[in-house]
Order: structure tokens, then C-alpha cells, then sequence
């Protein structure tokens, strides 16, 4: 990113790989955490004046690895350590496996991670956080906004989940195929919301983390070659590029943010459209349809239309009501009521809007319900409404949108 260091862009790029290599050799999140900011603070020392390695995603596991191991020489207690150096002495005797090789033979540590993260045996929203901090290197405070929920809240929780892996002695490994469908589900909540994060970031001072979008997709891609025959993984892949290909043209010349109906479409990209198309095709032919294949639809309808106002929005709420059937929640309810709103008008979308509880603090909520007050006329509740909006956004390019709209309205 422009202005950004190659300390800080490395760090950005590899941590998730070296912690999770660190978790594999010694099985203790909180020193592989410790262990690799160790190695950024070392990086941010000598780069400036040695030069970006070649393979900086390799110098940051070594010289964590490193660390580790000094710090386990340090304070370990010697029948327990000498097993744990023989591991971190090896790890770089191991490839990693590509995307196309059977699940037995896989050895890729993020993978790894992400299973260990979604045991069954942790509470469902701890399984997404833990893996969002140690695989996705996300602030306990974007994790908390993602779950809509207090950063105190959640740092307990991530306490908690480590505690009980470690008091439970949750292996470190992708589960054999007799266990994936349970574990599955959790895992696809992991990566939509690591994608999500990436797509559109909760902090920082970019609207896009495109390491986190690309490592969600890298890893769906594996998990649909591991599971060829699961459509739930093939309508989140879908969901995800049909998405992404949008990513060129959410940020005009300025890089400030544009919206879906005003987005120049020769920008998006065919071939992630042409592929997350025949994805979602794929996926929808499965009875029953999951909520990942209904989200792939809607994203696949935006796609297929040449403009905005060819967008089929009957068939979009649709869609949207069918996955409020299959998915309750509040969310969803708001998206579908920004659906009727394209479809019905801004009267039928508002209505709908106002009877949704549990979102005060979701500001994309209050942004939904100031663009339709600004579209009836009524702009001091408008006004109101994105004030609401602008006090809940963390992203500054979102914050600068709102702001935007503000002042483009009367008085």
C-alpha cells in the first residue's frame, strides 16, 4: 500500500503463515503470537537500512522461530522442552502442500490452524475469533466490531479459547473426512468473515486488506479440492469472487469510496465473475440449498447485470427471503430491506427497516436508513441518521463517504 513500509507490508502478508508454523511446532498461541511480533519489531530495525529480504515471509518465520526457541531455553522446564526445540529445529523440513492434493496429505500449517481454531469442543463465536486474531492477525477491536460486541468481551473470550485448547489438548491437524462435515460449518463462518474483513476493513486507514480477501479465497480454493462434492464450500467460493471481482471499482481516482449502482462495471473482473458464475451454478443444483449458495445467487445477479438498473431485483429479494428463512438475523433482514427499497421504493424499504431490532450499533444500518430518509425528502432526519452512521464507522474511507453525504444535503 502506498506510504507503507516493507516491514509492515511483509508483516501484513506473513504473520498468519508464521504463527501458525509457531502453533504447529509448540503448541502455544499466546508465545507464537509473541514470537513473530518479536520478529516484526527486528524487521522494522533492520530493513530500513539491510533491504526487504527476498523471501521476507521466510525471515520472519526464521527469526521468530528463533525467538521461540530462545525464549523456551529461557523459561521452559527441561522435560518438556526438548521435544518442543526438536520441532521448531525441523520446521523448515516440511513443504507445504499445494491445493489440489488429498486432505491426508495436506501439510499446510493455515489450514491446520483454522481446523484447530473450529473444534467442536470451543463455542462456536470463540472458534471464528480465535482464528481471525491468530490466522488473520486482526485487533482484538476489529474482531469485536465484526461480532458486534464490546473489545473487553471479546480479548476474554480469546482468553478463554486458548485456555481451553491448551487445557483440552485440542490437536493441531485437519480433521479426517468422517469428521469434516461437523467441523465444516465453522470453518466457512471462519473464512467468510476473514473475507469479509478484508473486503470492506472495520479499521486501519484502508477501505481493503486485500492479504485477508486473498488468503479466504486461497483457502476456499482448498477446501473445495478437498471436498469436491460439498456445495456449501463452492457457494462460498463463488460468494467470495463474485464479491472480489467488484474490488477495482469501489474506490474512484481519489480512492474514495463509490457505491454498487454507481460503480463503473468495465472495471470489475470477467474472469473472477466467469468463475464464481459457474461456481454458483454448480453449488445451487444440490438440494438443500445452504446459506452460502443463496448469498452466491445474489452476488451473481449483481454480476450479471450490464448496469444497475438492469439489476434483477425481484430475484434478489427472493433470494433474500429465502436465506431470512434459512438464516435468521438482523442482518439479513436489513439487506433484504435495502433489496425491497431498490425494488418497491424507499417508503417499503424504510418501513422495513425501522422494525428491525438488535442493529443500534451496526452503522451500516443507519447509513441503509439515512440514503432512503435523503431519497424521500427528509433530510434532517437523514442528517440524523448518517451522523449515527458516521459515530459507529471505524474505516476512514467510510467515515469520509458519510461525511460526504452530509454535506451534499440541503441546509
Amino acid at each position: 500500500m502506498p506510504g507503507e513500509s516493507g516491514a509492515a507490508r511483509a508483516f501484513r502478508e506473513e504473520a498468519g503463515r508464521a504463527v501458525a508454523t509457531l502453533i504447529r511446532a509448540i503448541g502455544d498461541f499466546d508465545l507464537a503470537e509473541e514470537a513473530v511480533q518479536e520478529a516484526f519489531v527486528v524487521a522494522l530495525e533492520r530493513w530500513p537500512h539491510e533491504g526487504t529480504p527476498d523471501n521476507p515471509g521466510a525471515w520472519i518465520t526464521q527469526v521468530a522461530r528463533n525467538r521461540a526457541i530462545d525464549k523456551i531455553r529461557r523459561e521452559g522446564v527441561l522435560r518438556d522442552k526438548l521435544a518442543i526445540l526438536q520441532h521448531l529445529e525441523e520446521l523448515q523440513a516440511e513443504p507445504e502442500a499445494g491445493p489440489g492434493e488429498q486432505l491426508g496429505e495436506i501439510a499446510d500449517d493455515r489450514l491446520r490452524l483454522i481446523f484447530t481454531c473450529c473444534h467442536p469442543a470451543l463455542p462456536s463465536e470463540s472458534r471464528v475469533a480465535l482464528t481471525l486474531r491468530s490466522l488473520g492477525g486482526l485487533s482484538t477491536a476489529e474482531i469485536a466490531r465484526a461480532f458486534l460486541t464490546s473489545e473487553s468481551a471479546m480479548a476474554q473470550r480469546l482468553v478463554r479459547a486458548k485456555r481451553k485448547i491448551a487445557g483440552d489438548e485440542i490437536p493441531y491437524e485437519v480433521p479426517v473426512a468422517e469428521q469434516m462435515p461437523e467441523r465444516l460449518s465453522a470453518v466457512l463462518a471462519t473464512l467468510y468473515l476473514v473475507f469479509n474483513e478484508g473486503y470492506l476493513a472495520s479499521g486501519g486507514e484502508e477501505l481493503v486488506r486485500t492479504e485477508l480477501s486473498g488468503e479466504a479465497i486461497r483457502l476456499a480454493r482448498i477446501l473445495v479440492a478437498m471436498l469436491p462434492r460439498e456445495p456449501e464450500a463452492r457457494g462460498l467460493l463463488a460468494l467470495m469472487l463474485l464479491t472480489d471481482a467488484r474490488r477495482g471499482a469501489r474506490l474512484d481516482a481519489a480512492g474514495e469510496m463509490v457505491l454498487l449502482e454507481e460503480q463503473d462495471r468495465s472495471l470489475w473482473d470477467d474472469e473472477k465473475i466467469e468463475e464464481g458464475l459457474e461456481l454458483s451454478r454448480e453449488a445451487a443444483v444440490d438440494e438443500p440449498v445452504g446459506p452460502y449458495t443463496l448469498q452466491a445467487g445474489i452476488a451473481a445477479a449483481h454480476a450479471e447485470a450490464a448496469a444497475a438498473e438492469e439489476t434483477d431485483w425481484d430475484r434478489i429479494v427472493g433470494l433474500y427471503a429465502l436465506l431470512a428463512e434459512l438464516n435468521p438475523s438482523p442482518v439479513i433482514e436489513l439487506n433484504r430491506a435495502v433489496a425491497v427499497a431498490m425494488r418497491d421504493g424507499p417508503e417499503a424499504g424504510l418501513a422495513l427497516i425501522e422494525a428491525i431490532d438488535g442493529l443500534e450499533g451496526y452503522h451500516p444500518r443507519h447509513a441503509a436508513r439515512a440514503d432512503l430518509l435523503r431519497r424521500l425528502g427528509r433530510n434532517a432526519e437523514a442528517v440524523e441518521a448518517y451522523q449515527c452512521a458516521l459515530e459507529l464507522a471505524g474505516n476512514p474511507v467510510e467515515r469520509r463517504f458519510i461525511e460526504r453525504r452530509i454535506a451534499s444535503l440541503p441546509g
